[in-house]
Parts: structure tokens; C-alpha cells; sequence
């Protein structure tokens, strides 16, 4: 099977523009003082990236940032809720090293991020970053909108438990006692936060993702 296709977005080099030939873009930057580029997987993402300023892809430090679909969602303002945020976990293995995190959707800005631990699942690391920004903006922000892309979390989400394989063991409790508290946190509150499936497809990467694929 080949390489799967990319985009480049050379915004500061020879020639800025979007090129879908590696070569031809690292010619744009080789030898360019303070070039500024970047890959995208869609194409959509790639051209909505290149309308953007280039400050909006590089950390303070000059990093590149993960950006997930910051670039292409700006093209469905009117399809996704503006007041809105993303959960999204991340996972060394499936079963492996697992986090969650919270961001807001347009702005990107980190809201919270669970600790790492050691055994977990991706649609475990979910479940909890629902639950975690529900207890946070149920009261406070009733109307905000949790996006994230797991339909099996929101599935446990609304039965209020997690029906994982997960075992119990020495290695998970630490975990399993954070899901039984967000269990008995569903059983015991109300809340009328709107929980959607964020559209990956059509939007590209939710903008919680951890940028680790």
C-alpha cells in the first residue's frame, strides 16, 4: 500500500502556496531564512490553512502546533455550535498509557487535562472527558455544547455506565476509581449540555486531538 497523500502549505518561503509534491515544497523553503510550513492530510484543511496566518500554526517558542481541525472548521462556522467545546483522549496502545483533554473549539485554548494513566482505553479517556466538562458546565454553562468523536462514550454516557473490558486490577485502580465517581456522578445530577458527535469526515480532526497519529 503507498504513502497516503499530503498537503503542504508553505506560507513563508520562495514561492508560499499549497503544493501536494513533497520535493517541490521543500524546495520553497530549503535555504529561505524563517520559513514557515506545514502538512495537512486533507486537502480542504490544507487551503482553509493557507487563507490563515501563519502565527496561528507555530507556538511562541517557533514550534509547530497540533492544530487538529482548527484550519477546516472555520469553513463550517454555521454547521458546528459556536458555543461549544472538544474532549478527546489519547492512547499508547489500545489498551496502553491513556490521557484526556478539553479545548475550546474555535479558540483551541486547553481547559482541562487528566493525568496520565498508566492502563487505559481511547473510548475510556472519552467517556471521562464528557463527564469531566459535564460536572464542570452544567450549572454554570447549561447551553455550552460537548463535542467529541466516540459514539460508544456517548453511548455510556447516556446509559450512565461504562461497559468496558477493562480488568480490574492493581494497575488500573487508580482509573477505575475515576470511573466509578463519574458513574455515580451521572446517577446522581441532572444536566442538559448538549453532547454531539463531532463530524470528522466533513470537519477533519477534532481539535482536542493530541496531534499523535
Amino acid at each position: 500500500m503507498g504513502a497516503k497523500k499530503k498537503y503542504y502549505v508553505v506560507w513563508v518561503g520562495h514561492q508560499p502556496g499549497v503544493y501536494t509534491d513533497w520535493e517541490e515544497a521543500k524546495s520553497q523553503i530549503q535555504g529561505y531564512p524563517g520559513a514557515k510550513y506545514k502538512s495537512f492530510k486533507q486537502e480542504d484543511a490544507a487551503l482553509a490553512a493557507y487563507d490563515e496566518p501563519w502565527e496561528m500554526f507555530y507556538s511562541d517558542t517557533g514550534k509547530k502546533k497540533s492544530t487538529g481541525g482548527l484550519a477546516l472548521i472555520h469553513r463550517f462556522r454555521d454547521e458546528i455550535d459556536d458555543h461549544s467545546i472538544c474532549v478527546d483522549a489519547a492512547c499508547s496502545g489500545n489498551p496502553g498509557a491513556m490521557e484526556y483533554r478539553a479545548v475550546d473549539t474555535w479558540s483551541h485554548e486547553e481547559i482541562f487535562r487528566s493525568e496520565i494513566y498508566p492502563i487505559g482505553t481511547n473510548n475510556i479517556g472519552e467517556f471521562l472527558g464528557i463527564v469531566h466538562a459535564l460536572a464542570m458546565y452544567h450549572e454554570e454553562s447549561p447551553d455550552l455544547t460537548i463535542y467529541t468523536d466516540s459514539r460508544i462514550a456517548m453511548g455510556w454516557v447516556k446509559a450512565k455506565a461504562m461497559k468496558s473490558k477493562l480488568q480490574r486490577n492493581e494497575r488500573t485502580a487508580r482509573l477505575w476509581r475515576v470511573v466509578d465517581r463519574a458513574e455515580l456522578w451521572l446517577k446522581s445530577n441532572q444536566y442538559s449540555n448538549p453532547i454531539k458527535k463531532w463530524d470528522t469526515k466533513r470537519w477533519g480532526e477534532i481539535p482536542a486531538d493530541f496531534g499523535r497519529k
